[in-house]
């Protein structure tokens, strides 16, 4: 027993390490933008988005290997990638929109940083969606309910994200309306993608703790830098309630955690 637990510490400690380099980050956003103006957001944006993907990603290793994590990391940027170009292409699945030059490199008009963007918080989503479908028979069934309550969770956080990013002018709808000037198809289209994906990878099972941790911290600092430091307090009201309702779930889902 003490030698698992000791294990157990050994593998955790990478996580915690890089949840902590993310979590400070997050903190020096909104002071680097007060001491040095708005120019240094799309560079803060970045530094701490691969932070947070680098905790996820250390995260899946604990019960992945490195040849798994890599593969799926790679499936999900191609596919989410994919999605973006056709969505900024075309208007399917999220409506009429397009990037600004705001975040750099870029390749065919989409920000190579997106596809981290994308993997940063559907692994927090699996953990939720694990434990929301705990209770479900092995299936059909459970995959598909597994697919549906990630695609909910990043949808969910498409709530925060999407207003922040517009202000931030990070990329521009052609019509800005519905949701705080959010097409509501968009919602809709990160469901599907989401949801699509997961199906797609078949992620489980996934290291439910600090996955969950990560989800969490979204959204609790997301709730507060909006509401506080952005002037978006309506984005973050219901960004925090529907990332909650998730998170509530699957905290009170079947298992141990």
């Amino acid at each position: 027993m003490t030698a698992d637990i000791g294990a157990a510490r050994i593998r955790m400690s990478p996580v915690m390490a890089a949840l902590g380099a993310w979590v400070l980050s997050m903190i020096a956003l909104p002071i680097a933008r007060w001491v040095f103006g708005d120019s240094v957001i799309p560079a803060m944006t970045t530094v701490s988005a691969l932070f947070q993907v680098s905790a996820v990603l250390i995260a899946l290793r604990t019960t992945w290997s490195t040849a798994r994590v890599a593969a799926v990391f790679a499936v999900v940027a191609i596919l989410t990638f994919g999605a973006e170009w056709l969505g900024s292409t075309t208007g399917i699945p999220f409506g009429d929109y397009a990037y600004t030059d705001g975040l750099q490199p870029q390749i065919a008009g989409v920000p190579l940083l997106i596809p981290f963007a994308w993997m940063m918080m559907l692994g927090p989503s699996w953990a939720v969606a694990q434990r929301v479908t705990a209770s479900l028979p092995a299936g059909f069934l459970r995959g598909a309910a597994f697919a549906g309550v990630s695609g909910a969770a990043m949808a969910a956080w498409d709530l925060y994200l999407d207003p922040q990013m517009v202000a931030w002018g990070f990329w521009r709808w052609a019509e800005p309306v519905g949701y705080f000037g959010v097409p509501w198809v968009n919602f809709a289209g990160w469901f599907i993608v989401a949801a699509l994906v997961t199906a797609i990878v078949r992620p489980l099972p996934v290291a439910a703790p600090p996955l969950l941790v990560i989800y969490a911290v979204v959204w609790i600092f997301q709730a507060i830098g909006m509401a506080a430091f952005w002037g978006l307090g309506g984005p973050a009201l219901f960004g925090f309630a529907a990332m909650g309702l998730l998170l509530a779930l699957g905290i009170r889902g079947g298992g141990r955690l």
